[in-house]
């Protein structure tokens, strides 16, 4: 039996379908779930979901949320998705250098949480689009 896997959003139910193996962007790292996993409920970053199945890769930028893993199912609600599909790699290329310079340049608390939020949301969207594009 497969893992199943439900990626849902507050708009819609965003992906359906099953894996082999999935990696998740914890609060605490990456998180690899194969069959069999213990149960467990962790954050999830803003970084890349990837999912495995018959050796081809999915890529999925995540913008935080939360996953539950437990019998062999996987539910992560996000607060929000993007297939790397639907990244134009030249935006997401620019908007990740644009984020970067801007959280180097930045000098005050509230400007550097900002930064760092607007430049973790682009990172992950351009590591999205270039994994696909590899």
């Amino acid at each position: 039996m497969n893992l199943q896997i439900s990626i849902l959003t507050p708009e819609k139910p965003f992906y359906t379908g099953s894996a082999d193996e999935v990696i998740l962007a914890t609060e605490t790292g990456e998180m690899g779930v194969l069959r069999g996993h213990a149960p467990v409920v962790t954050g999830l970053d803003v970084g890349s979901l990837l999912i495995r199945s018959k050796e081809q890769w999915k890529a999925f930028a995540i913008m935080g949320g939360f996953a539950l893993v437990k019998n062999n199912q996987i539910t992560v609600l996000a607060n929000e998705a993007e297939t790397a599909e639907s990244i134009n790699v030249d935006e997401a290329k620019n908007a990740f250098e644009t984020a970067k310079t801007t959280l180097e340049n930045a000098t005050d608390l509230k400007t550097k949480v900002e930064a760092n939020f607007a430049y973790k949301r682009a990172k992950a969207r351009y590591q999205v689009v270039t994994r696909k594009a590899a």
